[in-house]
């Protein structure tokens, strides 16, 4: 039975002690109940070491935003995958669209930083996706299949069964767009046949594909309730305790 799970991805928001107060309320919300989804906040790297000083690790998950695409070195202000499991981070993203758009990350260097976050026992939240020239030219199963292939395909099937999938449709992130729920599962399950044709059925069904794109307290359940839709990565909605979990509760 692969994982259900709600990852919050905080991006460039909260000072540090706005963050740890956000990450108290959600460890808070989450004392003396059971969620029917792992629960995770990926926050910046400036909060990872105080974060995780204050919540249970056993209910609350943590991850970074990034990691670098070199073990160590003379590389001024980057934050290696060690650096950040030395934190007592367990996850981190790797491949978000804002990654590959603003700071040119290419199939080759998000390659290197799987290795070096697996290399370090950290779980990769991968996020695939296209953006509006792409899915309007009919051109998006292509994008998202090179993106998998280019990135992840030479693994092994043990080192692939350790990464998690994030889904996002470039262009419903941030602009109150969704893709329908029909969209959504469409691309999923198109995703699990290829992780199918390359592992085998087991490891396909077993690899947990989140949904990345404008999910709410308001579309979530519709969203998860469709078969190959196993969670969330979700951006602004994880910046308010409460709406976040209005999306860990849509399970």
């Amino acid at each position: 039975m692969r994982k259900k799970i709600v990852a919050g991805n905080w991006k460039m928001n909260t000072n540090l002690q706005e963050g740890v107060a956000l990450a108290e309320k959600v460890n808070e919300a989450l004392k003396g109940v059971t969620p029917n989804c792992d629960v995770v906040i990926a926050v910046p790297f400036t909060h990872l070491a105080s974060v995780n000083a204050v919540i249970d690790s056993a209910k609350l998950g943590l991850g970074a935003e990034n990691c670098a695409d070199k073990k160590s070195g003379a590389y001024t202000g980057e934050v290696s995958a060690s650096m950040v499991a030395s934190t007592g981070a367990t996850y981190v993203i790797l491949g978000h669209s804002e990654r590959r758009q603003y700071y040119g990350e290419t199939s080759a260097i998000l390659k290197e930083k799987v290795g070096l976050a697996l290399e370090n026992n950290l779980t990769p939240i991968f996020c695939i996706g296209e953006v509006l020239e792409e899915r309007e030219n009919g051109t998006y199963f292509d994008v998202v299949k090179a993106q998998i292939e280019e990135a992840l395909f030479e693994l092994s099937a043990e080192d692939f069964g350790k990464i998690i999938l994030a889904y996002e449709p470039v262009w419903a992130i941030g602009t109150g767009k969704t893709a329908t729920d029909d969209q959504a599962e469409e691309m999923h399950a198109f995703i699990r046949e290829i992780l199918a044709a390359k592992y085998g059925e087991a490891v396909a069904e077993e690899t947990s594909i989140l949904y990345g794109g404008s999910c709410k307290p308001s579309n979530a359940a519709q969203l998860f309730a469709k078969p190959n839709v196993d969670g969330g990565l979700i951006g602004g909605a994880s910046l308010e305790a409460e709406s976040f979990m209005g999306i860990v509760n849509a399970f």
